[in-house]
């Protein structure tokens, strides 16, 4: 009797498991199907390009030579397709559109709206400089009515140039103004004088390849969800900085992403808000510099503002974009405010302290902690306390530099 029922326990155990597994499988595998689809768009992009539709630089290595090919796949959403990348001898990372593309237009519902690519635009007939005049109108809206401007859409123009003839085809147009409408693309070409984005290798439509960034996220391990979910928050918290770089190198990769708010903040071409400062939109390469792996949600301060000026809301928590970006709701006339309560610099010192405060020097912890927590503690817009952001930025970068200047990891 004993032995029977030993052995119907056995056998029900040995089912759930295999229920159980065979669950997570099939799930697993949905959530990839449905996520991964870099072929399909290829595809498309590849029958437009024989139709010619649309041209660009690294089109015939994509659609014709196939030297440059999808390997494996880190997209975390459907529409928009992450993948990693071979072009003959370089490594890089492959984005691209799936049929719709997030369009940052920051309307009522200050969400990524839909709009099918259909690459019509410029038309036919249209002349280079009426094509120049289309970007400035398009940067203006997104960045505001900024004095350099021109600069910028020359530099649009000279990459619109795929095959550098000197010459720009409708096709090549229709891809650049595709591209310009990505937010993340659109930041690349504002940072392009700066190192903190991964460098533009080649575009196809709305497909591009950027250099590869070896080390992401900026710290983190990745765990089975079944695992996380046994895991107290804080020794979580923990785990996330044990493969990490020396603590000099991580104050030179700190040091990076204060400058990064640096220079979004009033830069050359306007200024933009970080709405998503995690660890996995940010890596590093070999010498140590940071690199900006996924500007989904840095905006364009001015979209932003006049986004929020249209969205009704009830409730403060009705006035969020992206994670990190919150305004107020004016119940006078239930709309929300345009002015964002944290600055770029306190999200990103957020972000940074428990990675910079592990394994800092004993002689400068307890300094560091306490101009980390003033950082932190910033309140309203950066233009609201212009004086005092910059004071703590310009602190906490000397700090941090004064502690490696001597060293080689600088």
């Amino acid at each position: 009797m004993l032995f029977s029922y030993l052995h119907m326990k056995y056998l029900f155990f040995s089912w759930l498991a295999v229920f159980v597994g065979s669950w997570i499988v099939y799930v697993e595998y949905s959530s990839y199907t449905e996520l991964c689809r870099g072929h399909d768009c290829k595809n498309s992009i590849c029958d437009k390009y024989r139709k010619g539709v649309i041209d660009g630089s690294a089109c015939s290595s994509l659609c014709e030579k196939g030297t440059l090919y999808l390997g494996k796949c880190f997209s975390s959403k459907p529409n928009s397709q992450v993948y990693s990348g071979s072009w003959g001898d370089l490594e890089g990372v492959i984005k691209c559109q799936m049929e719709e593309v997030p369009n940052y237009d920051l309307g009522a519902e200050m969400e990524p709206k839909k709009e099918a690519v259909a690459f019509n635009k410029p038309t036919k007939g249209t002349s280079v400089e009426k094509f120049k005049e289309m970007i400035l109108g398009h940067l203006k809206a997104k960045v505001g009515d900024q004095a350099n401007l021109p600069d910028l859409a020359t530099v649009v123009l000279s990459i619109a140039d795929a095959n550098k003839d000197g010459h720009i085809s409708l096709p090549e147009a229709r891809s650049m103004w595709a591209l310009l409408q990505l937010n993340e693309f659109l930041l690349a070409l504002v940072l392009q004088d700066r190192e903190h984005t991964p460098k533009l290798l080649g575009f196809c439509g709305d497909l591009y390849v950027v250099e590869k960034v070896p080390y992401s996220p900026l710290y983190g391990i990745s765990l089975p969800w079944v695992i996380e979910l046994w895991i107290p928050a804080g020794l979580r918290r923990s785990m996330d900085q044990w493969f990490t770089p020396s603590w000099p190198r991580k104050a030179k990769i700190s040091i990076a992403l204060l400058e990064l708010v640096e220079d979004i903040f009033h830069g050359t071409f306007g200024s933009f808000l970080m709405c998503d400062v995690s660890a996995t939109n940010f890596g590093y390469n070999d010498r140590h510099d940071l690199k900006v792996l996924d500007a989904r949600y840095i905006v364009p301060e001015a979209s932003f503002q006049e986004g929020m000026r249209e969205r009704r809301c009830d409730v403060d928590e009705d006035c969020l974009y992206g994670v990190d970006c919150h305004t107020s709701c004016d119940l006078t006339k239930h709309r929300c405010t345009p002015e964002v309560t944290r600055p770029n610099l306190a999200k990103a010192c957020s972000a940074l302290k428990d990675y910079i405060l592990r394994g800092a020097p004993s002689d400068m912890s307890e300094e560091l902690e306490k101009q980390l927590y003033a950082c932190i503690a910033l309140k309203g817009s950066a233009e609201q306390m212009e004086i005092e952001h910059s004071l703590i930025l310009n602190n906490l970068k000397t700090l941090l530099w004064k502690k490696i200047s001597h060293t080689k990891d600088s």
